[in-house]
């Protein structure tokens, strides 16, 4: 029998046809850092999978290792905002209910120090893996 991986909780975490197709529409707008950070990833010369635009529960992260359980959320200036800030930690939280570790980096970070960055989110992914 085929897996049905929209109704797959340990994929998707229990998430909407809606926000499913939230996701999917997000994979054809992505800003320059994260289509920058997308080419490294998407490489996988760290030898881990990563997908973009991925649905947890409610929420859609930027990238995503199911594997290490990480999620990558790429900031642009809007997420100094207050009331975003908040809701960062409320996406944040949510995902620790499922073991989902969060690391965040904003545009310029992506832009400017791109392997740091890169090599930063290898070293996390094997940390949890081991």
């Amino acid at each position: 029998m085929k897996r049905n991986r929209v109704l797959d909780a340990e994929f998707y975490f229990g998430t909407t046809p809606e926000i499913l197709l939230r996701a999917s529409q997000l994979r054809h707008n992505m800003t320059k850092a994260e289509k920058v950070l997308w080419v490294k990833l998407s490489a996988k010369k760290s030898g881990f999978t990563f997908r973009r635009q991925h649905p947890i529960n409610l929420f859609i992260t930027d990238f995503y290792c199911h594997k290490a359980r990480l999620a990558i959320e790429v900031d642009g200036s809007i997420h100094d905002v207050e009331s975003i800030k908040s809701r960062d930690e409320g996406r944040k939280d949510e995902f620790e209910k499922y073991g989902i570790l969060t690391l965040r980096f904003s545009n310029d970070e992506i832009l400017t120090n791109l392997e740091e960055v890169v090599e930063k989110i290898r070293m996390t992914c094997l940390s949890r893996v081991r």
